[in-house]
């Protein structure tokens, strides 16, 4: 067990929140997990109040963009127990992503001592509204006070938690891209890095001010293989069977993506992971074989789509007769509130965390 110190706010913000009514990713809990990589090791690790950071004008992360995330969320069951869905997969994945962009490792021992205080902490911010959770930021940027392009030798690595309600409250109108890239095999399209969104921001802006919500990403050679969308992997449902994109490095390895393969093969449906074109889905719609479109993710979880603007033309998808991705995100909902047995050792309850 890692020896982590605790300073308690004097008095909670809570009594001053709706729990029930939290725009996503605007309100903070109390308390926020800290430690600093410092020759060569994770030390003063430390929970404490939600405060501004002291950067140098020269950080490294502020001209290099040396910095990774994770998102992940918590929710609790009908006795109030924190319930934590598949985090050990997403701790690998940070740390895949710190790989790529040349970073420490999050040991993982550090990390689940760290995550279970935390949510421990703070699980009065859980809310209990069906569809809501308290969404887990952990994230890591390069401390070194230097101008110049070089990995740092310092670093920071912090845990937020927010109490959100859903991402998406209603289906999706996707606009396929046919001008910017988000990725390329051999980029750092598989890694959460902060750059990869930056240079998304603009694209979804033209998208949103096109009456899209969001951008389908499409390969950076042809534009002609669907990628992923800007917040979550992408499924389609062509006749019986459930088709989304293969992993080629230019797709982020989506854990709740995984999760819905993992529940619909076992439900019988096929799965199919492998290169899926742009003309192929048009020409499926205009068959009336696509049956479904929705997005998997830690934030949207299961968004169904309703559009998908191509080169000009929409192609609406009947959003009312959709059977896989309802039943996807209801029984996902479930498992995340432990109102249905979990059989795939998915699931950890933070009754036994860390006593704080």
């Amino acid at each position: 067990m890692h020896s982590i110190s605790i300073d308690r706010v004097p008095v909670s913000n809570l009594a001053n929140i709706d729990l029930n009514n939290t725009p996503f990713g605007r309100v903070f809990t109390d308390h926020m997990f800290t430690a600093d990589y410092i020759d060569g090791k994770w030390t003063n690790l430390n929970i404490g109040p939600v405060v501004d950071f002291r950067i140098h004008p020269g950080n490294l992360t502020l001209h290099y963009a040396q910095s990774i995330f994770e998102g992940m969320k918590v929710c609790i069951d009908d006795g109030g127990t924190p319930l934590l869905l598949r985090h050990d997969m997403h701790i690998k994945r940070l740390n895949r992503s710190a790989e790529r962009m040349c970073m420490p490792e999050v040991p993982e021992s550090m990390f689940e001592d760290a995550l279970r205080t935390l949510v421990n902490l703070e699980k009065d911010w859980i809310p209990s509204k069906p569809g809501s959770a308290l969404y887990i930021r952990p994230y890591m940027f390069a401390t070194d006070e230097f101008i110049g392009v070089a990995a740092s030798q310092t670093y920071k690595f912090v845990i937020l938690t927010l109490p959100v309600g859903p991402y998406y409250d209603k289906p999706v109108n996707l606009k396929a891209e046919t001008e910017f890239v988000r990725a390329a095999p051999g980029g750092v399209g598989d890694a959460k890095t902060a750059g990869n969104y930056a240079a998304s921001i603009y694209p979804a802006k033209k998208a949103r001010e096109q009456g899209y919500d969001q951008v389908l990403w499409l390969d950076g050679k042809e534009f002609k293989y669907i990628q992923e969308v800007g917040t979550m992997n992408i499924f389609f449902v062509i006749g019986d069977t459930v088709v989304t994109p293969a992993f080629n490095g230019a797709i982020l390895h989506g854990i709740t993506r995984d999760s819905i393969i993992q529940i619909l093969r076992d439900e019988g449906h096929t799965v199919e992971e492998r290169n899926i074109s742009i003309d192929e889905v048009v020409e499926a719609h205009q068959k009336g074989e696509l049956k479904e479109v929705f997005g998997t993710g830690t934030a949207a979880v299961v968004s169904l789509v309703k559009n998908i603007g191509y080169k000009g033309t929409d192609y609406s998808i009947d959003v009312d007769s959709f059977k896989i991705a309802p039943f996807a995100k209801d029984y996902i909902a479930k498992v995340r509130r432990g109102q249905i047995e979990d059989t795939r050792g998915w699931i950890v309850r933070v009754e036994d965390a860390v006593t704080v």
